[in-house]
């Protein structure tokens, strides 16, 4: 009964022959059509490894407690999902397995993505695909105002300012308090020079400061301090704002609408010219620590299999994410023009754990608590982001 049910350990079904017939996932994702899609890519890896995969998804904010609860009590799944930021953190536990040692392949894979699986030198984890923020911009809205597509802070202070009417703002971020409004900052910050190791320079508070000029001046809401990328999102697709930062994921929704014209740029840099420096978001695969070593090899493969290169565009392609490996981002781009700013600024994306590690969460704090003392005037830039330092700094 517990070999039928996916409740049992040893090999599955099939058990008595010590051959490996299932193994186990656990993922976080539980919304339609996510979920079905990845269950059917998961089925048919599992066939191409010879295994029926049993596929486990919890909520997003469930993940990391029940994984550590299940290292705790060594009862991880055969196969583990895990937002590439929480990577660091379960690897530091011992309960992940390098990936070397299954021969998987790695070869092809942007720097920056590699490095969000990588932890002390080791991959632990491969995406099949990553995500990152952008520009978008409603292209009527920029015409009506003769506006062109900001590349710069300068440019995009002037054409937010000349795109604000009532009833409308030029421009829109998440700055709340939560790692989404720390995520949506970091482009700011990173790319003008900025550090999360050491949030107290002059480079920090330029980038802090570009987000208060704009809520001073009126062309951004000081709701954006309460948006979710989502209220963001809703606010670009009824016309109140004319500009927004915001993810790939955003663009299934925004095609619906087929009287809303948008287009989509890289995030504009401090100075004309320069390459801006975005998150990777996106979630890795590892082979957790197993007593059966014929499981861990069994959960490789299913791993590698998603990691090829046809599954990641097959991926990308229903989930609008952008593909690990560089070669199969360029022929994407190709195929999906409202991609190609994504594919292009994924090039330099760097992980958020990539600095600090598993001290990146307190930076993250750090950065979003800055951002609300800022903008709500409580304290200045350089203020705010001295109060940060001492948070990243703290023990």
């Amino acid at each position: 009964m517990l070999a039928t049910t996916g409740c049992g350990g040893g090999t599955g079904a099939g058990s008595a022959t010590g051959k490996v017939t299932s193994i186990t996932v656990l993922d976080y994702y539980t919304d339609e059509p996510e979920h079905t899609q990845w269950g059917e890519m998961l089925t048919a890896c599992g066939k191409t490894a010879g295994v029926r995969v049993e596929q486990t998804s919890v909520p997003g904010a469930s993940l990391i407690p029940k994984v550590l609860q299940q290292a705790s009590s060594r009862t991880l799944p055969d196969l583990l999902m895990l937002d590439n930021a929480d990577l660091q953190q379960i690897a530091q536990t011992g309960a992940l397995t390098p990936l070397d040692q299954y021969g998987i392949d790695s070869g092809g894979f942007a720097k920056g993505i590699l490095s969000a699986g990588t932890y002390e030198g080791k991959v632990y984890g491969l995406a099949p695909y990553v995500s990152t923020v952008a520009l978008f911009y409603n292209k009527d809205m920029l015409a009506e105002a003769g506006v062109a597509v900001p590349r710069n802070w300068e440019e995009l202070k002037a054409a937010a300012a000349r795109l604000t009417r009532p009833g409308r703002y030029g421009m829109a971020v998440d700055a709340n308090a939560t790692f989404e409004g720390a995520w949506q900052f970091l482009p700011f910050l990173w790319s003008n020079g900025g550090d999360e190791k050491k949030l107290d320079t002059p480079k920090a508070a330029q980038a802090l400061q570009l987000w208060v000029d704009l809520v001073k001046s009126g062309s951004m809401s000081k709701s954006v301090l309460n948006w979710t990328q989502a209220d963001v999102h809703d606010q670009f697709a009824a016309g109140r704002t004319a500009m927004m930062v915001n993810g790939p994921w955003r663009i299934p929704a925004l095609d619906k609408d087929k009287n809303l014209h948008w287009g989509v740029a890289p995030i504009p840099v401090p100075r004309t010219g320069q390459t801006p420096v975005t998150p990777l978001g996106g979630e890795v695969w590892t082979v957790p620590q197993n007593p059966s070593k014929a499981r861990q090899k069994k959960a490789a493969q299913v791993l590698a299999c998603l990691n090829n290169s046809s599954n990641m565009l097959t991926l990308a392609k229903q989930h609008f994410t952008v593909p690990s490996r560089t070669e199969v981002a360029a022929q994407y781009a190709e195929q999906t023009p409202s991609m190609s700013a994504f594919v292009k600024s994924v090039k330099a994306a760097r992980a958020r754990t990539s600095e600090l590690g598993v001290r990146w969460p307190k930076a993250a704090t750090g950065i979003y608590t800055a951002i609300q003392s800022a903008l709500t005037g409580e304290q200045s830039p350089q203020e705010a982001l001295r109060r940060a330092q001492r948070i990243v700094a703290r023990d």
